[in-house]
């Protein structure tokens, strides 16, 4: 009998106990190897005991440090990092990483780099979520010296920022109820149950200053949330977010939906608008009715006089033949005196 202990250097050990002189320890332990570890074999019952130290090769400071990712919008994945100052400057890391269910390790595919060329960060797509934690090693090349690798076990649920609740909707009833405000749970690739998240409302009123203290959020477990409050003559800004809670989801608070408003404030700028056109539309109709009005009883009270001849104008031909066709005729009669010389 056997027992086998492996500590790294964060003073964290896993110990076996084995019947024959070969121990192993599976990845499922979740041990990183980038720090270094410490391998123990002891014999039950005697002073027998044996201690091998494994130390990464390659020149020290030449591993990246802080590593992080980051996963958004369900399926997409961010991984970032930076090379150590240490590090020769022609070195160029990669990025491997193996999903607990997946066989084999897969590279990055569309890599992120600094302005010198040197790969940075990574993007994934199609990423999915498994309640074990994931692998990623980042190793490194460089023409000068051997690089050190850098690896670490994440929980992929924990890093994951969650997505807006999905279908906010706010009914305002203008009862004792107040509004009535429902959503549905925000979409991930691992889970589907309601009951695994928790929700933070952010109702604040449109028309208060900035400077004033707004009112804090409301956190509740179920998708409804009845806004008592609720004030008749006052425009609201709604906005709601989610965290997991008793599940393997992000304890993160995840991003804010869209803001919401809602309140007396729409309505009110839609009645404006159509008592105004209202207005318009009725004083045209009366000014074009005064209008009317005026024009016909001129027509009526004042008839058209005619105009006296003028007699120094010159008259054109059709005056002139006008007139000479109007002319009554005139019959003359011719006298004639006989003069008779007397002798």
């Amino acid at each position: 009998m056997y027992k086998c202990s492996i500590m790294n250097r964060d003073m964290e050990s896993i110990q076996k106990e084995v019947n024959s002189p070969l121990c192993r320890f599976p990845m499922e332990h979740y041990v990183p190897l980038h720090k270094g570890v410490d391998f123990i074999i002891e014999v039950p019952n005697t002073n027998i005991s044996k201690n091998c130290i494994f130390v990464p090769a390659g020149m020290n400071g030449s591993a990246i440090e802080n590593f992080s990712c980051v996963i958004y919008n369900v399926s997409l994945m961010n991984c970032t990092w930076q090379a150590d100052t240490n590090a020769p400057a022609d070195t160029q890391y990669f990025l491997y990483w193996q999903n607990p269910r997946d066989n084999e390790e897969m590279e990055c595919e569309l890599y992120i780099k600094d302005e010198n060329g040197r790969n940075t960060g990574c993007r994934f797509q199609n990423v999915r979520i498994e309640t074990e934690k994931a692998y990623f090693l980042v190793n490194g090349s460089s023409k000068d010296s051997l690089i050190q690798f850098y690896d670490e076990y994440i929980q992929l649920y924990k890093i994951e920022i969650l997505t807006p609740p999905l279908n906010v909707t706010v009914n305002c009833t203008g009862d004792t109820a107040g509004c009535i405000i429902t959503w549905q749970p925000p979409l991930t690739s691992h889970v589907k149950k309601g009951k695994c998240f928790q929700y933070e409302i952010s109702i604040q009123s449109k028309d208060e200053p900035k400077e004033e203290k707004k009112d804090p959020p409301v956190r509740v477990r179920n998708d409804r949330y009845e806004f008592q409050n609720y004030n008749e003559k006052k425009e609201y800004i709604l906005k709601i977010r989610a965290r997991g809670k008793n599940c393997p989801v992000s304890s993160n608070w995840g991003e804010w939906s869209e803001p919401i408003e809602f309140g007396q404030g729409d309505n009110y700028f839609i009645l404006v608008i159509l008592f105004l056109i209202a207005l318009g539309t009725i004083s045209v109709t009366l000014l074009q009715y005064c209008l009317f009005k005026r024009y016909c009883s001129f027509k009526n009270v004042f008839s058209s006089i005619p105009q006296p001849r003028d007699k120094f104008n010159v008259s054109t031909d059709e005056d002139i033949q006008t007139e000479y066709v109007s002319l009554p005729k005139k019959s003359c009669t011719e006298e004639v005196t006989m003069v008779e010389e007397m002798t």
